[in-house]
């Protein structure tokens, strides 16, 4: 009678190669972890991919056959509450109560600094005042924000003295909006890494990219913006004072009168025109739209 072969029992279990493969898996996963933990991130881009993942979910992902429209058109500052509220806060504080304006616009945020005297006379430096409120402002859209800031400069009409190194009033504004974002890519840096030399240190905050001063875009706007508006105020003018001829020729008002009621438009306008030339006392930063593709 033949012996029946006694084959050896298979023990059920993964093949061997599985061990070595979950070993290598599990040493990718720590690198990357190490790797990530050692990262600055970018709270800008980090909104950005958050943006990206919430649309997906929702079924609603980018794609190419859209035309490469945008995930994301808002300005960033709009998305980050804490921004807002730092914001609002600087705002309602009683040392710039009435200096600050925010408006949204169709490419992006502007924020206007004004009421208050930022350059000295018929130059573009800086007085402590404007630094001051710069430096608060600066750090909070700089720093939260990874967008675009266009820097406007401004003049009002008077002209500019004959010894003066500008050649004109848009010069003279191109000059302060380049004085701004220098301020902002040097002084505020140096101050801003000595006042976060910590994070610094740890790798936390990196002054280099939210400081580079490609993000900064100087523009000079100079006068043109007030003579807009003092043609505006010339052409009132002179229809109050046309329509005041017409009553002296029509007899229902006297000479006398006509130069009364001309003298309180002469007046009138002096008046506006100081208010406008305040109003100018300005810098206006836009945070641009960045798009995501």
């Amino acid at each position: 009678m033949a012996k029946k072969c006694k084959c050896e029992e298979k023990h059920a279990g993964s093949p061997a190669w599985m061990t070595t493969y979950g070993d290598m898996v599990t040493q990718l996963l720590v690198f990357f972890v190490a790797m990530l933990s050692m990262a600055t991130i970018s709270p800008g881009k980090f909104q950005q991919m958050a943006v990206g993942i919430q649309l997906a979910l929702t079924g609603q992902p980018p794609s190419v056959l859209l035309g490469g429209r945008s995930i994301q058109e808002e300005p960033l500052i709009t998305q980050n509450p804490g921004v807002k509220r730092e914001i609002l806060r600087v705002m309602q504080d009683e040392r710039y109560k009435g200096k600050i304006t925010v408006q949204v616009e169709d490419r992006g945020t502007r924020i206007i600094l004004q009421n208050l005297v930022f350059f000295k006379e018929g130059s573009a430096v800086l007085t402590k005042e404007a630094k001051e409120l710069l430096a608060v402002i600066g750090s909070i859209i700089i720093e939260h924000t990874t967008n675009i800031l266009e820097i406007y400069g401004y003049t009002d009409d008077r002209p500019l003295p004959p010894e003066s190194v500008y050649p004109s009033n848009w010069h003279l504004g191109a000059a302060r909006a380049a004085s701004v974002a220098r301020f902002f890519a040097e002084e505020l840096k140096q101050r801003r890494s000595i006042e976060r030399l910590a994070e610094v240190k740890l790798g936390t905050f990196d002054p280099d990219y939210f400081y580079n001063p490609d993000r900064f875009y100087p523009i000079g706007v100079g006068d043109r913006e007030i003579l807009k508006k003092i043609s505006v105020l010339d052409a009132e003018m002179d229809a109050s004072k046309n329509l005041l001829k017409r009553k002296l020729e029509n007899d229902e008002i006297s000479e006398e009168e006509f130069q009364q009621e001309v003298n309180k438009l002469e007046v009138g306008r002096n008046e506006r025109l100081r208010e406008l030339r305040d109003s100018f006392r300005r810098i206006d930063i836009l945070i641009v739209n960045e798009r995501v593709r």
